[in-house]
């Protein structure tokens, strides 16, 4: 990487050579002119990947691209006998990426000879229709997000940007997502990195995260500062504050980054000294229990001169989840939004305990905050987003009839950014230059062609969500509910997800627990004041250590 020239570019180079050496051998027979002649079409591909700027892997990867190109091509002939199935994922399948690539670039999506799924193996989906479709006008669905306490609501597109950060992603990721956003009138999530320059390039609506290193927002990282909050959350542009308390990718894990990697341009982001190690602690400082945190949002809140204010989790412990709901039953005050991400997610680098096997899933996630708001008589004052693996509009339908209110999605949007799943976001040698502080490879990264492409990806899965809408005899995804999507559960019983899971009545919290394990388990001894666990459990921790 230290080279002047990378060896990404050697086969350009050594078909430059050969070009030169067989035009000065050019009468030496038939031979030596062929392999001028195939020399000389690699220099002109060479040339031509450099030159274009559609293809960010060909600018980067000259002449090597096309061998990924060509496998990609054979690859459906060839994929039961070298590759794996092509709704294997891993983490991603080959038909959840070329859905992704094919609605960025507006190039068809439809698929001849019927499906490839085994509609008989247990956890098939699908949707119900209707006998009498529906007409709907428009793809752009929206939800205002504002509760009573907010002055300056706003009306967020169902399909978002999910948390990326300035540092994980490349300058030209940022740029291209943020005018992709502008395009398509939805929002994009700064993550907890700051708002930085990049996002605010070309005015796309922004989410901003605060995280617990508070980056942004802080005296250093981990000490959060009012004044600097203040300067950057009442921008226009700024258009709702989400406080992130946890991650799917890695829940309850703090994060350095060494102090060798904290430039001038890092450090002017995220607030803190230049050339000293930037810690995100595993929790916050400015709050240490469920009535603080909601404390904290109603602060935040009015410094942001009354933006939507919420916060984000992914669920672990219950009982922690039940004492801030029962903190707003104490306190009165609400979260505008609560956002919900899946242990299944995740854009950059985490350890593999952390990836597979930490933190609920997102449809167990969101059933247990969906129902805790229902049965507490709040869901209507509180909206829900959610985020983990939403790439088509069949995930979109799927986890707003378990009760999200939007989605957002990260991986989905750095597909369409160009994303090829490498799975080398953690080594800073991202081949697209999307997961890279590599200039030499970000900067060919073309923002104007994968602005439109991430533009063209929103709005192309709203329109395929529109169909599903139209057919299912409904007018706007908020009517979808758990009746609408069957799932197989064996290989002769289906199940409704309205069946499958059990879904709590309006107010049933406040006339006692209810037949629900979770809720039976844990309910009644969550604290508003403390996220301590139950006395039975830290009796049981106690007697171990005895």
């Amino acid at each position: 990487m230290g080279t002047l020239l990378p060896a990404r570019y050697l086969p350009l180079l050594l078909s430059l050579a050969v070009l030169i050496a067989a035009l000065a051998a050019w009468e030496h027979g038939l031979a030596v002119r062929s392999l001028a002649l195939v020399a000389g079409f690699l220099v002109a591909v060479g040339i031509a990947d450099l030159l274009q700027r559609r293809s960010t892997l060909r600018r980067n990867y000259p002449i090597l691209a096309h061998i990924r190109f060509f496998f990609e091509f054979v690859r459906p002939m060839l994929r039961q006998y070298v590759v794996e199935s092509d709704n294997e994922e891993v983490p991603f399948s080959q038909v959840q990426r070329a859905v992704v690539y094919q609605r960025a670039k507006s190039v068809t999506d439809v698929r001849a000879f019927g499906s490839e799924l085994d509609v008989y193996a247990e956890r098939y989906e699908w949707v119900n229709h209707s006998i009498a479709p529906s007409i709907v006008e428009t793809h752009d669905f929206r939800v205002d997000v504002g509760g009573r306490d907010c002055t300056r609501p706003y009306r967020a597109s169902v399909f978002n940007i999910s948390a990326m950060s300035f540092g994980s992603l490349s300058p030209n990721a940022i740029r291209a997502l943020n005018e992709g956003a502008r395009r398509g009138g939805f929002y994009h999530d700064t993550g907890e990195g700051s708002l930085s320059s990049y996002h605010r390039e070309n005015g796309g609506d922004i989410c901003w995260e605060l995280g617990s290193g508070y980056f942004g927002a802080c005296e250093r990282a981990g000490t959060f500062s009012e004044e600097k909050f203040v300067e950057r959350a009442r921008l226009e542009q700024v258009k709702m504050i989400e406080i992130k308390l946890s991650q799917g990718a890695k829940p309850g894990h703090g994060g350095v980054l060494p102090a060798a990697k904290v430039n001038a341009e890092i450090a002017a982001t995220r607030g803190v000294p230049m050339g000293e190690d930037c810690i995100s602690p595993a929790r916050h400082s400015a709050f240490d229990t469920p009535v603080g945190l909601l404390e904290f949002v109603a602060r935040l809140r009015k410094l942001s001169g009354g933006k939507p204010t919420g916060f984000k989790l992914a669920i672990g412990h219950p009982w922690e989840w039940f004492g801030i709901a029962k903190a707003m039953q104490a306190t009165g005050i609400r979260p505008d939004f609560i956002v919900v991400d899946g242990g299944e997610g995740g854009t950059g680098a985490a350890p593999l305990e952390f990836s597979d096997h930490v933190g609920a899933p997102l449809r167990e996630a969101l059933m247990l905050v969906h129902n805790t708001l229902v049965g507490l008589d709040l869901r209507g004052e509180i909206r829900i987003g959610a985020s983990g693996k939403v790439i088509t509009a069949m995930d979109l339908a799927r986890t707003l009839a378990l009760g999200a209110d939007w989605c957002n999605a990260a991986r989905g949007f750095m597909f369409a950014l160009g994303c090829i799943q490498s799975l080398s976001c953690h080594t800073d040698r991202c081949p697209t230059g999307i997961a890279t502080q590599d200039a030499r490879r970000w900067k060919r990264l073309d923002v104007p062609d994968k602005s439109a492409r991430v533009a063209a990806f929103h709005r192309n899965t709203l329109l395929a969500l529109k169909d599903l809408i139209q057919a299912s005899g409904l007018k706007h995804p908020s009517e979808l509910g758990p009746e609408h999507v069957i799932r197989r559960v064996s290989s002769n019983e289906v199940r409704s997800l309205a069946t499958l899971y059990r879904f709590l009545e309006p107010g049933e919290l406040l006339q006692g627990v209810p037949e629900h394990a979770v809720f039976q388990r844990f309910w009644n001894d969550a604290r508003p004041d403390s996220f301590a666990p139950p006395p039975k459990i830290a009796a049981r921790r106690a007697s171990k250590l005895r």
